[in-house]
């Protein structure tokens, strides 16, 4: 199916700041019955990247996420402005948050990262061909760095030790085109 069967009666912003926008909507859903339906709208473009060197190695970043009020592992990842390439974002999202550049870049996934509730898009690329150099974290960003075999980093997922979406289907995408 092409067309959208919901129809929107009413459109009102609920809240915004500098990353999202949430918006409730008053509709008719397919059936015809009216009722809400609340959108999460982010001003970014998620950025994921695997750095992956010629041994086999990739490079994890460790934090803890206040939405969860948990620790989480996940690849390095950021945002990328809307309207900025998104290779560029990522070029910039892996020396920010690891200190390493990629001389070859490859996009591997797009993703919707919870298509119920937000229209974030995210984008997963793979690094190689790596040079080390100096971290530049953000303010906000208190970061682990940990190196690790990419087989590694997929049993992490398949432990649920890795739960970021972005990380999971990046790092399982990645796993299927090296065979492991």
């Amino acid at each position: 199916m092409t067309e959208n069967p919901w129809t929107i009666l009413e459109t009102r912003e609920i809240y915004e700041n500098p990353w999202i926008k949430v918006q409730e909507d008053q509709v008719l859903n397919p059936s015809g019955n009216p009722g809400i339906y609340g959108t999460v709208h982010f001003k970014n473009k998620a950025i994921g990247i695997i750095p992956l060197d010629a041994e086999g190695y990739t490079w994890l970043v460790g934090q803890y996420r206040y939405p969860l009020n948990e620790y989480s592992w996940e690849i390095p990842m950021g945002g990328g402005k809307i309207g900025i390439d998104i290779l560029e974002s990522a070029q910039r999202e892996l020396k920010e948050e690891t200190g390493i550049t990629a001389a070859k870049w490859t996009k591997i996934a797009r993703i919707h990262t919870s298509n119920s509730v937000t229209d974030e898009e995210g984008f997963v690329f793979l690094a190689e061909e790596l040079t080390m150099g100096e971290t530049e974290f953000e303010d906000t960003e208190d970061l682990q760095i940990k190196r690790l075999p990419l087989s590694e980093a997929v049993e992490m997922v398949m432990r649920d030790e890795i739960t970021d979406s972005i990380s999971v289907g990046g790092l399982l995408k990645v796993a299927r085109l090296y065979g492991l």
